[in-house]
């Protein structure tokens, strides 16, 4: 196991800089997520990492030893790559066994380390069987356990999953993060789907344009986001976000699910910790027993998350309140989050003047 630090590492092609002078400390044992949108760096950066990329500037260190200068194999990683790259033409055998051969391992020691694995990622009755022989989930765990039976440092996984049907993609979720646990060792996960962060990586990066937006916990993202790039990315809907109409520097926001849907008619509770925008129901999604309300206000189209159970007709006129403690604020420039809550946002922006 080992930690890895980033100190301000760039990488161009020709005159596009792809990373642009990020720093960063996966600590030792983390299952440590990149996440962002397609084009924004993460694979670069995890490619860097392994040595199949070389950086432009700074510093990659794995433990305590700097790596820019070594190749990919005296880096003790090991990568999973979306496409598994596995041999065809070996058994399953054979392909979790190739890097052991190749780094002149007796057979008998080999032979215990691959039986070994096999069973840990569920291969066993599969050993003599061709990739071709096998389901997705199964050549997806091929690829882990010849990852792992290196006992690389550092596991480096360049979107995984992406290949799989949505139902496989969920099971091997829970087999990933559980096989983390099992093994201790310091996991690097690319990913551009902000679900399959949120639900495996104990530490998210997010990344857009090079950059890094903001490195926490998953619920510190989605409760604590430092800016609009985040708040947008990380949660399912997105966050609403309102232009405030008494502060043109600024902008507002809340999570569909903080949102309270009333009745046009209804009376809210009367209070300035709050916001009430008007608008009218025009299309619900339904989830299970959740459903998404798209309602048309005055200030653009926002979503809320209601129970199935409640009676909706497409149409209706209906408030929305939204309480001052669940609305954030951003400065309209930058994105950065300038405040939470009534507390730091300031009455002036909740004294509901748009009711």
């Amino acid at each position: 196991m080992a930690r890895v630090v980033l100190n301000q590492v760039t990488k161009s092609f020709a005159n596009q800089q792809v990373v642009k002078g990020i720093n960063l400390l996966i600590p030792d044992g983390s299952f440590t997520v990149l996440v962002g949108p397609s084009g924004c760096g993460k694979s670069t950066t995890l490619r860097m990492i392994a040595g199949l990329e070389s950086a432009t500037g700074g510093e990659i260190l794995i433990g305590d030893q700097t790596v820019n200068q070594l190749p990919p194999g005296k880096r003790d990683v090991a990568m999973v790559f979306q496409n598994y790259a596995l041999y065809p033409t070996m058994n399953v055998y054979d392909n979790i066994a190739y890097g052991l051969r190749n780094r002149g391992t007796s057979k008998k020691e080999c032979q215990v380390l691959v039986e070994e694995i096999a069973e840990i990622v569920g291969l066993t009755q599969y050993l003599k069987r061709k990739p071709s022989q096998l389901s997705g989930g199964q050549r997806q765990r091929v690829a882990l356990a010849r990852a792992m039976v290196k006992k690389p440092k550092v596991f480096l996984m360049d979107e995984p999953l992406s290949n799989l049907d949505a139902k496989l993609r969920n099971q091997m979720r829970v087999e990933l993060t559980s096989l983390h646990k099992q093994l201790g060792s310091t996991f690097i996960y690319v990913t551009h789907d902000q679900v399959e962060a949120m639900t495996m990586g104990d530490q998210i990066v997010v990344m857009s344009e090079g950059n890094i937006m903001q490195v926490a916990a998953p619920l510190e993202l989605y409760q604590e986001p430092d800016n609009l790039f985040v708040a947008q990315f990380i949660g399912s809907p997105a966050m609403n976000i309102v232009k405030d109409e008494e502060n043109s520097a600024v902008v507002w926001g809340f999570r569909p699910e903080k949102a309270q849907l009333l009745a046009e008619s209804a009376a809210p509770a009367s209070s300035i910790e709050q916001r009430v925008l008007r608008g009218t129901v025009i299309s619900r999604e339904i989830l299970g027993a959740e459903s998404l309300c798209h309602v048309e206000t005055e200030k653009g189209r926002i979503v809320v998350k209601v129970d199935t159970e409640i009676s909706i007709q497409m149409g209706t006129h209906v408030q929305v309140v939204v309480e001052a403690a669940n609305i954030y604020e951003f400065d309209r420039a930058t994105g950065k989050r300038i405040g939470k809550g009534v507390g730091r946002v300031g009455q002036h922006a909740l004294a509901g003047g748009m009711v």
